[in-house]
């Protein structure tokens, strides 16, 4: 699968989010070493900060699904990562991040590029 395919797994998912507060929808799709992939959508709640992001929806579903650490390869994300999305993006130490600017183009990065300096145990 490409990144842009990926990608616009990223952006079909983003149309099922729940984001009524925000009105922000964001989807995730990554991609795993065996080619399944596995989708995710941010969950909006009104006890903020209850709330999910599509990147760590699109994880759980990936480890739901047997997936661990080293088992990812890409991920695409309709929105640039929060800072606590990279850093679990960088501990499942995924080869790249594929994700829409604000203006609308697209970058990709490795975690480590989106989170320099990160935390490990």
């Amino acid at each position: 699968m490409t990144d842009d395919e990926l990608l616009q797994r990223a952006d079909e998912a983003g149309e099922r989010a729940y984001a009524p507060y925000s009105r922000f929808g964001v989807g995730a799709a990554i991609l795993a070493r065996n080619g399944a992939v596995h989708e995710g959508v941010n969950v909006e709640n009104a006890a903020f900060p209850l709330g999910t992001c599509a990147e760590s929806g699109a994880l759980a579903a990936a480890v739901a699904a047997g997936c661990a650490p080293g088992d990812l390869e890409a991920i695409a994300v309709t929105a640039s990562p929060c800072g606590g999305c990279r850093q679990r993006l960088y501990e499942f130490r995924l080869d790249r991040v594929v994700f829409r600017r604000d203006d609308g183009t697209v970058a990709t990065r490795t975690p480590g590029e989106l989170l320099p300096h990160t935390f490990e145990l």
